[in-house]
C-alpha cells in the first residue's frame, strides 16, 4: 500500500509536481545526499499529459537521511521514464515496489521490480527506469564505499574489481525474503521520529546488519566467493601472480610474463583468477594500479602531479583514470592529494 507523503513525518525531505508544464514534460530533483550533483530527469511518457494540469500532484518524492542509509518514497499517478545525468553516484539503492512496477534497464540488462521483486542498482548516467502507472515504491540507499569495506572484510582481502550486483532481487524465498523485510523494517524505522534514527549506535548496528545481509541475499560479482568454504586455499599461482603486478606496477606488463612469475600457463592463470577472484588478471593489474596510485597519492608528497601519478601506473587519459579511481574509492584523486597535502604540512 502506498504510503500518503502527507504521513510521513517532518523529518522528510518532500517533493511534489502537480503541473507538467512547468517542466516542459520533466521534472527534475536533485540528488539528496551529500556532494552530490546528479540530477533525476522523472519524464511522463504520454505527452497528451504534458499541458495538463491537475489538482493534486502527480508525483511525489520524499527523502530522509540517517547515520549513512538514505531512505526514500516515491509515487507517480502515471506511466513515467527516469533518467540520471551526472556520474555514476557512490551510493547502492534496493528498491521496493508498494504498487505498479518499474523496469530497469542498464549496460544492456534490464530487470523488472514488481511487489515480488525488487532491484539493486547504482545510480548513474547510463541507467533508466521506466515506471507503470499507479507506481509507488521505497529506495534504502547505502554508501558504496561502506559496502565494499563490509565484503572486504567478509573476504578478507582487498577488491579487485568494484562490486556489481545483480539487478533482480528476488523476494519471495531465502535471503531474498529475509532482506525485504528488513528492507521494511528500515522503511518504517524512518517514518518514526523517535526509533532507531535518533540513536547514532542503533543505526549503525542497523547498518552493518543491512549490509551484512544485501551481500549475503543479493546476487553480485563476488557472491561466489562468499559462498566458498572458509578453508579453500587460494592457490599459489595467485598469491605470485598478484605480488609480481605489484612489484612491477610502473612498468609495462604483459599477461604471458604474469603468468611465467606465477608458474602457470596463461590460460591456467586466466581460470584460477576468474574462480578465485571474480576477475580477469588484467582486471586485477588495473585494480592494483589504482591501489599503487592511491597509495602515492595518499603520501602527499610537495610538487607531484596527479596527472604525473597517473601516467606513472599507465593511465594515459586523466579523466578515465579519476572515474575509475571514484568509482573503486568513492573519491577523485585530486580529493585524496588536497586532503594528503593538508595533513602533511
Amino acid at each position: 500500500m502506498a504510503v500518503p507523503a502527507s504521513a510521513l513525518p517532518a523529518g522528510f525531505d518532500v517533493v511534489r509536481a502537480s503541473n507538467p508544464e512547468l517542466f516542459c514534460g520533466t521534472f527534475r530533483v536533485t540528488e539528496r545526499a551529500a556532494q552530490s550533483s546528479r540530477i533525476f530527469a522523472y519524464q511522463l511518457r504520454d505527452r497528451s499529459l504534458w499541458r495538463l494540469r491537475f489538482e493534486r500532484p502527480i508525483f511525489t518524492i520524499a527523502t530522509r537521511g540517517a547515520g549513512s542509509i538514505l531512505a526514500s518514497y516515491a509515487d507517480s499517478s502515471f506511466a513515467t521514464d527516469t533518467f540520471v545525468d551526472g556520474d555514476e553516484g557512490g551510493l547502492f539503492c534496493l528498491t521496493t515496489m508498494l504498487a505498479g512496477q518499474t523496469t530497469l534497464e542498464h549496460q544492456g540488462k534490464s530487470a523488472t521490480a514488481t511487489v515480488r521483486s525488487g532491484l539493486a542498482w547504482r545510480p548513474g548516467p547510463s541507467v533508466r527506469l521506466s515506471m507503470s502507472d499507479h507506481n509507488a515504491r521505497t529506495n534504502i540507499f547505502l554508501k558504496v564505499l561502506d559496502v565494499e569495506s563490509a565484503l572486504e572484510h567478509m573476504l578478507d582481502e582487498q577488491l579487485r574489481a568494484p562490486l556489481e550486483f545483480e539487478p533482480s532481487l528476488d523476494w519471495t524465498r531465502g535471503l531474498g525474503s529475509s532482506l525485504k523485510h528488513q528492507l521494511d523494517f528500515v522503511m518504517q524505522e524512518f517514518q518514526r521520529e523517535d526509533g532507531v534514527t535518533t540513536s547514532a549506535v542503533a543505526m549503525a548496528s542497523l547498518t552493518d546488519f543491512l549490509i551484512s545481509l544485501v551481500l549475503r541475499g543479493a546476487a553480485h560479482n563476488y557472491t561466489n566467493r562468499l559462498d566458498r568454504p572458509a578453508d579453500a586455499a587460494i592457490p599459489a599461482y595467485v598469491r605470485r601472480a598478484e605480488d609480481f603486478m605489484r612489484a612491477h606496477g610502473e612498468q609495462p606488463i604483459r599477461m604471458s610474463h604474469v603468468a611465467v612469475a606465477a608458474g602457470c600457463s596463461s590460460r591456467t592463470l586466466t581460470a584460477v583468477f576468474k574462480h578465485f577472484r571474480g576477475n580477469t588478471p588484467l582486471g586485477v593489474l588495473h585494480a592494483i594500479r589504482l591501489e599503487l596510485a592511491r597509495d602515492e597519492l595518499t603520501l602527499g608528497v610537495s610538487g607531484v602531479s596527479v596527472i604525473a601519478v597517473a601516467r606513472r601506473y599507465g593511465f594515459t587519459n586523466s579523466a578515465r583514470f579519476a572515474a575509475a579511481f571514484r568509482r573503486r574509492f568513492g573519491e577523485t584523486p585530486s580529493e585524496v592529494a588536497r586532503r594528503s597535502s593538508r595533513s602533511s604540512r
